[in-house]
């Protein structure tokens, strides 16, 4: 399989995904609320921290091709229509940390809002030890399935 690399920066994000939004719609963070209904369809996110990192790889953008993962019309939540999400295995480097993870991607056209611009990587990952925003990520994705320019 064919990896690229790209360096970002750790960023603030809606914090919606994490339930720490003070405005935010949902009872609990996105993520809390959706893992059951992704683990219903085949992927487990159990492991990971139920939230997400933000990675801003400005000026490089990036657009997912062809995803592990689809999920068309997941209603995940009652109140609110349902979204598509894809998933795109990835590995992440921090200081001498190294893990997997998976590029969390809601598609905007079926998204209530929160969204992200073509530069900001959603990640889903186990805990990471004195991660801070303004720290640099190194991201390790396949070719086939997420492009980077």
């Amino acid at each position: 399989m064919t990896r690229q690399t790209v360096t970002g920066i750790v960023i603030q994000g809606h914090q919606v995904a994490s339930g720490l939004a003070k405005n935010s719609p949902y009872e609990v963070g996105t993520i809390e609320l959706q893992t059951p209904h992704f683990q219903k369809l085949g992927l487990d996110l159990s492991p990971y921290f139920a939230g997400t990192l933000n990675l801003s790889i400005a000026p490089h953008q990036f657009t997912i091709e062809s995803p592990s993962y689809t999920f068309a019309e997941v209603k995940w939540h009652p109140d609110f229509d349902p979204e598509t999400f894809s998933f795109c295995p990835c590995h992440i480097e921090y200081q001498t940390q190294r893990c997997d993870g998976l590029i969390y991607y809601p598609h905007p056209e079926t998204k209530l809002n929160h969204f992200q611009d073509s530069h900001t990587i959603e990640i889903i990952a186990p805990p990471m030890i004195n991660i801070r925003y303004g720290d640099r990520l190194t991201l390790h994705v396949s070719t086939k399935e997420v492009a980077i320019r």
